[in-house]
């Protein structure tokens, strides 16, 4: 598509929820989104399943604790979230007065549409004395209806700060509240949502892969179904398990998390190997589908023309603010 004006791009970005426009093979785009950035003071935030090369030009590459932190801290006027939608909503609710951008309007979250609010609400209604924790990877209407949001970094110290004989509804990964349950004692209600990419990792292809490597230690996420997170050596979130390899003394590692995170991995342990654990389907690594929508091209359209941005309503952004403000709270507390 040829871009007469500004206007016009703007326009059928608006229309089609994506960018479509076509971008000019000669630029730098590494350069230009530098340019752009100081242009319009804007803070590049991306997520570490995000493709190399937007990790290369983030200001900040994080988990979601990291992001969330950074997104409330911000001194920028506009804030590119290159991640998923439910991300990019989270540092709007933080920041009503910043324009919050993100490249691709499509970078939805399979564990987020797993948890419709309509229903969660006459869920949450049948436990009237259970407080709510809610993990970040979900809607603003979840966490509209959650008491507390949490992080897979922070979630076993907030379930913790509860006292004991406090009934919990966790919600929405069943994975992560089932390691939650297993880790603190607590009997929790789950709500029965899942992440697509931490659910299809193939035991027997880890099993087998394990075989072929036998120095290498299998780390996992908590999103991860019980039998892979049970022949894990380590857990941890995100930037848990990138710290873990950092630190630990082994020298090669079978990663069940979504590949993004091997770019970092690399970075910081050059002399390590990282192996992206395989999936039950024809594929050698496991790839979000929804985080891999951003691209480079996307990112520079997004930042030049400002588009698409996150909207809410008010109403909904203090509702769903109060939680995750709760959960800030908790992590200073905890020096997290």
């Amino acid at each position: 598509m040829e871009v007469l004006n500004m206007e016009k791009a703007v326009a059928e970005v608006s229309k089609k929820g994506f960018l479509d426009v076509e971008v000019d093979p000669t630029l730098d785009l590494f350069a230009e989104i530098e340019k752009l950035k100081k242009e319009k003071n804007a803070i590049l935030l991306a997520h570490y399943y995000q493709e190399p090369d937007i990790q290369d030009v983030a200001d900040y590459i994080g988990d979601s604790l990291g992001l969330a932190q950074q997104a409330e801290k911000t001194n920028a006027d506009i804030i590119v979230f290159a991640g998923v939608h439910f991300m990019a909503e989270t540092a709007k609710i933080l920041n009503p007065s910043k324009k919050v951008l993100l490249p691709d309007l499509n970078a939805g979250c399979s564990l987020a549409d797993s948890a419709p609010p309509e229903l969660f609400k006459a869920f949450k209604q049948k436990y009237p004395d259970h407080l709510v924790i809610s993990y970040i990877n979900c809607s603003a209407g979840i966490k509209a209806l959650s008491d507390i949001i949490c992080t897979s970094s922070n979630a076993e110290k907030i379930v913790e700060s509860l006292p004991k004989d406090q009934k919990i509804i966790f919600a929405p990964d069943k994975n992560l509240g089932a390691y939650l349950v297993k880790k603190t004692g607590r009997d929790m209600v789950l709500w029965n949502g899942a992440c697509m990419v931490h659910e299809i990792f193939s035991l027997e292809k880890i099993t087998k892969l394990k075989q072929r490597h036998p120095n290498a230690k299998i780390i996992a996420h908590p999103e991860c179904e019980e039998p892979i997170l049970r022949i894990a050596d380590h857990i941890g979130s995100t930037t848990g398990l990138l710290k873990y390899t950092q630190t630990d003394s082994a020298t090669e590692y079978i990663v069940a998390t979504e590949t993004g995170i091997l770019h970092q991995m690399q970075k910081e342990s050059p002399h390590k190997t990282f192996i992206p654990a395989p999936p039950n389907n024809s594929c050698a690594c496991n790839d979000c589908p929804h985080m891999k929508l951003n691209t480079l091209e996307k990112l520079y359209l997004c930042m030049k023309y400002e588009t698409p941005e996150i909207t809410m309503d008010e109403q909904l952004r203090l509702a769903a603010k109060k939680p995750i403000d709760r959960m800030l709270e908790i992590s200073k507390q905890f020096g997290l």
